[in-house]
């Protein structure tokens, strides 16, 4: 209903943005020169954050502008199971077949990385995503799929992304191998206080409004009320704006934020 109030021409806080869309906070430009030196080095990296800080939204952006004719990326979502059931997704998403059991999917995985590699001169890049749920073993059986120290350069790029608690988790002696082959860390935080008016500014303008609807109070709630998460922000913005529509407000206050907050408490 808040659109037709204020005009939108889209909702401005529940887009699916394209990645040139996104806003550039300090955060997402740290990110990305990390992994930029990630894939110079061609090593594992590790991007940890809070639950809906943007470390998808990171991973996205880096792979939207990689040349196709030099970089191919395969994307896992998510495995919660064990070795073998990584194997068939990362298998899936380089166009393998399945592989019947642990070590000729190794094998069949790691001749194609190389073909890539050495024919087709490709470098291939692994994001796996919520690697957080990830089992020990399989955590294991990444670092050996990464392992060509009989080569002067490295062969696969993998970037394992999750919650802060795989951080923690890297630090335990039985990864104790894997951590040591990390070559660039980056934790994710939130947006800056100085940037959520930006952002907010930012999501109105790419909805078709060059208006300050936020004020002031409004702002220094919503950071409050977020810890300045990019999608906490998105909700509680997206229900302050209905908020602010029932009321007949040309603006959004802060009772409009605190009335947003109270409806999206469990």
């Amino acid at each position: 209903m808040y659109r037709k109030h204020f005009a939108f021409t889209a909702f401005p806080f529940d887009l699916t943005l394209d990645t040139e869309d996104l806003f550039a906070s300090a955060a997402l430009s740290e990110a990305q020169a990390r992994l930029k030196h990630l894939l110079e080095l061609r090593g594992i990296g590790l991007i940890t954050g809070e639950a809906g800080c943007g470390k998808t939204t990171v991973c996205r952006k880096i792979a939207d502008e990689l040349h196709p004719g030099l970089y191919r990326v395969f994307y896992v979502p998510l495995s919660t199971g064990n070795v073998m059931d990584m194997y068939k997704s990362i298998a899936w998403e380089l166009g393998l077949p399945t592989e019947r059991n642990r070590a000729s999917a190794f094998r069949v995985i790691r001749a194609e990385i190389t073909r890539l590699t050495l024919e087709a001169k490709q470098r291939p890049v692994l994001i796996i995503d919520e690697a957080h749920h990830l089992r020990n073993d399989v955590l294991e059986d990444l670092r050996l799929l990464t392992n060509y120290r009989m080569d002067s350069d490295n062969r696969l790029c993998l970037l394992l992304v999750g919650l802060s608690g795989l951080r923690r988790r890297l630090t335990m002696a039985v990864h104790e191998s894997l951590a040591q082959r990390i070559v660039v860390r980056y934790h994710l935080g939130a947006l800056e206080r100085e940037e959520l008016p930006l952002y907010l500014t930012h999501r109105l303008r790419l909805a078709g409004c060059e208006l300050e609807l936020f004020e002031p109070p409004a702002v220094e709630a919503l950071f409050q009320s977020s810890q300045a998460m990019p999608r906490k922000v998105n909700r509680i913005a997206h229900y302050a704006l209905t908020s602010a529509a029932i009321d007949k407000a040309r603006t959004v206050t802060a009772e409009h934020v605190q009335s947003a907050c109270e409806e999206l408490a469990p």
